[in-house]
């Protein structure tokens, strides 16, 4: 099993278990300075046409007004760079100083002549200098050498440039535009991803250049986070200075979808103290964008003083590649099993067939049988009231142990304990048996209890509002103590609002499953118990659809379709909100699938390079279809690329009817 050092010997974040933010060097960008000791720092991306100066600037007051404090705008070629100036003037003009940040691809004159006119540039170290073609080269190190200096030679004019002027740098590395360069020596790996920066940070060191910023962006969660903890161990590792980070997740999506995988992604950093600036990229207006940043970024501003927890002296695996904690079998738990999910019903009185509904079992009368959607909850917790009724086949029931006891039938159902009633207990179910316990219960005598136990699962709750960190001190001690026990995460939550369920929940449970911590997922509210049947059935249903969602952003367990949406840009060319829905309409029933929708062939194939099937604009009206990264149709009239998408899924033998379809 792998291992790293003691969190207080050096590792990516100064403590696992005691929030304390990671103190970065302070960078001025503009009048507004990001790093050291400053909050962290709300930022977005405009959507209209660079070109469009009054466009750009009525979508930047927006986007400030909603809490952006810094606004990216793109500059794909020396004309917009130009227009930058233009639209600056004009927000000076009416008021706004709001730094301004040109993010440049493929063109270093458009950005020597951007360093000159706004508060910093971005530039993607996997397409500023080099090109994807997507071919394996064979280097030595001499040849490789010659490649960086061919790459100094074309940066070292931007970095004096922003050494004259000022201006703050951002070298933000893409998962999916790394270059044929870096991924034929060092793989599509997220050490791949780290030296793509470190390549461009330390040209920057050895002239002296400072006032840079870095980011590790991809769509795959687990990637994303193993490359911004890689990357900090790399800079201390170097001595190299501690840079501010910029979090984000790539093209995570529209709507709740982007929202979970966002803070999967962010919040999983954010716990651990790491991250200065934060930018949510939803297929969404951008100015809808910020609140959602702000809201992760907020839940830190008191967690210093949180309940102590006492630290962790032996990390027992690798935060930098994903490996799941090995656990043994127990029924359909643990062992190779997906993580299972516990819809929580324990507050409604007396439970009908159509309570379970909402959790993904529907029952038709005039059929007399039970249909499971993709996301029907693996199991039901109903208390202290059994269900009087026979479950469908694929669901199964907790109950508490006083009422399992009393219960009829009680091998189709299964006990909850608490603690303290698994050390008393005589009586037990022959394959599975819960225990409900905090990280306080699991002492020496609990977990030694556990080891002649096969017949158990964990229930892990906390109350603490590090939650995240104390759970996870509940599986390294588990793992240190080499005890195989699933375990289930549990959360609940109160007085928050939807949107703060749904990132809070993310952040914690996906904080987790990042590392290969967790058999399940049990989500509830605890604000609910004043609520009618009815509210509770809409709000159950939403709980259970998080919980599906929170482990397919994790990369746990894929239970629908995946769409890796770019966030529209003004290089976009369609409609990507619109054309989204429109996809999600057609397809949005293929379990497993993963789309690409991409507005323009800088967020194309490499981007979605996680994606199955890839739709991309090429050109006014025009869509390329992908398999993979393999372009299949170069230029589909618009009008016809959502059906021909199809027709390739079709021909892959991927495509299934829809429910409704099928039916008749």
């Amino acid at each position: 099993m792998n291992t790293t050092a003691s969190p207080l010997g050096g590792i990516y974040c100064p403590s696992l278990t005691d929030y304390t933010r990671r103190l970065t060097r302070e960078v001025r960008i503009g009048d507004l300075a990001m790093g050291g000791n400053n909050p962290i720092r709300v930022q977005s991306m405009t959507t209209v046409d660079t070109m469009d100066t009054l466009g750009s600037v009525e979508q930047v007051i927006r986007m400030v007004e909603a809490g952006c404090e810094y606004v990216r705008i793109t500059a794909p070629s020396v004309t917009e760079a130009e227009n930058l100036g233009v639209i600056k003037q004009e927000l000076r003009a009416r008021g706004y100083s709001v730094p301004l940040i040109a993010d440049i691809h493929f063109t270093p004159n458009a950005a020597e002549l951007a360093a000159r006119l706004v508060e910093k540039v971005r530039v993607n170290p996997g397409n500023y200098a080099d090109k994807k073609k997507f071919q394996v080269i064979e280097y030595t190190d001499d040849t490789y050498q010659a490649e960086l200096d061919r790459i100094r030679s074309r940066f070292t004019p931007l970095v004096n440039i922003c050494k004259e002027y000022g201006t703050a740098m951002r070298i933000g590395t893409n998962h999916g535009s790394l270059s044929d360069r870096i991924l034929s020596r060092y793989g599509d790996t997220p050490l791949g991803m780290v030296e793509s920066a470190l390549e461009f940070l330390r040209i920057c060191e050895d002239l002296n250049y400072y006032d840079v910023v870095l980011s590790m962006k991809a769509s795959n969660t687990q990637v994303m986070v193993q490359a911004y903890r890689l990357l900090v161990q790399k800079l201390e590792e170097e001595g190299l200075q501690p840079y501010p980070l910029h979090l984000g997740v790539t093209e995570a999506g529209e709507g709740e979808d982007g929202r979970v995988k966002s803070a999967v992604g962010i919040g999983t950093l954010l716990e651990d103290g790491l991250g200065d600036t934060v930018r949510v990229s939803l297929t969404e207006a951008p100015e809808l964008e910020a609140p959602v940043a702000k809201m992760l970024i907020d839940r830190y501003a008191t967690r210093a003083s949180h309940t102590p927890i006492k630290p962790v002296c032996q990390v027992p695996y690798n935060p930098f590649q994903y490996h799941r904690r090995e656990t043994r079998e127990v029924l359909n738990m643990g062992g190779h099993n997906v993580p299972r999910v516990i819809a929580d019903l324990s507050r409604l009185e007396e439970i009908t067939y159509e309570d379970l509904r909402p959790v993904g079992h529907l029952y038709s009368a005039s059929l007399d049988k039970f249909h499971m959607t993709d996301q029907g909850a693996d199991y039901v917790y109903t208390g202290s009231a059994p269900i009087s009724f026979m479950l469908p086949n694929g669901l199964k029931e907790i109950v508490d142990y006083t009422a399992w006891l009393e219960a009829e039938q009680r091998e189709d159902r299964f006990p909850l304990y608490t603690a303290t009633q698994f050390e008393t207990a005589d009586t037990w179910h022959p394959q599975l048996n819960v225990v409900q316990v905090s990280l306080g219960q699991l002492t020496q005598d609990f977990i030694d209890a556990l080891h002649n136990r096969p017949d158990v699962v964990l229930l892990l709750e906390t109350e603490n509002e590090a939650a995240m960190p104390e759970q996870r001190k509940a599986f390294i001690r588990l793992m240190n103590q080499e005890q195989p026990v699933p375990v289930i995460i549990k959360r609940s939550y109160e007085d928050l609002t939807d949107e703060q369920v749904q990132l809070y929940a993310a952040t914690d449970i996906g904080g987790l499953l990042i590392d290969g911590m967790g058999d399940g997922v049990m989500l509830s509210t605890q604000d609910l118990s004043y609520r009618s049947k009815e509210e509770w059935g809409y709000t159950l249903d939403g709980l259970n659809k998080l919980a599906f969602g929170i482990l397919q952003a994790a990369r746990t367990r894929m239970s629908k379709t995946e769409y890796i949406s770019c966030p529209s840009c003004g290089r976009t060319l369609f409609d990507l909100q619109e054309t989204t829905a429109m996809i999600r309409k057609r397809t949005d029933h293929l379990k497993g699938v993963k789309i690409g929708i991409m507005g323009c062939i800088v967020n194309g194939p490499g981007e979605m390079a996680d994606a199955d099937y890839g739709y991309v604009g090429v050109g006014k009206g025009k869509i390329a279809l992908y398999r993979g990264q393999q372009v299949i149709k170069k230029s589909v009239p618009e009008e016809r690329a959502v059906d021909e998408l199809i027709e390739l899924i079709r021909e892959d033998g991927n495509w299934i009817e829809p429910l409704e379809t099928a039916a008749h």
